[in-house]
């Protein structure tokens, strides 16, 4: 597993508080792994949850029609470089 960024380690802990992921520390979660299907395990509810709570964390939505979003939600790291290039300031 690779070190997680101060960014994916925020990020990993908004997962972890707005999904109620009982059993899973922030720190435990692989930065390149997969969020959905293996990996955390995450689902379609999972993802709306998360994107309301990136938005009302940093400022800017995640559309659920953009086609970028298996993109952008393949990993944590990718999820964190996302809201990185795109938090309002």
């Amino acid at each position: 597993m690779s070190p997680q960024t101060d960014a994916e380690r925020e990020l990993a802990e908004l997962l972890v508080e707005s999904l109620n992921l009982e059993g899973t520390s922030p720190g435990e979660i692989d930065p390149e792994a997969p969020l959905f299907n293996t990996g955390l395990g995450l689902d379609s509810i999972d993802a709306l949850e998360l994107a309301l709570a990136i938005s009302k964390r940093y400022g800017f939505q995640l559309k659920s029609d953009n086609e970028d979003n298996r993109r952008i939600f393949a990993s944590l790291r990718a999820l964190a470089a996302h809201v990185q290039q795109h938090r309002a300031s």
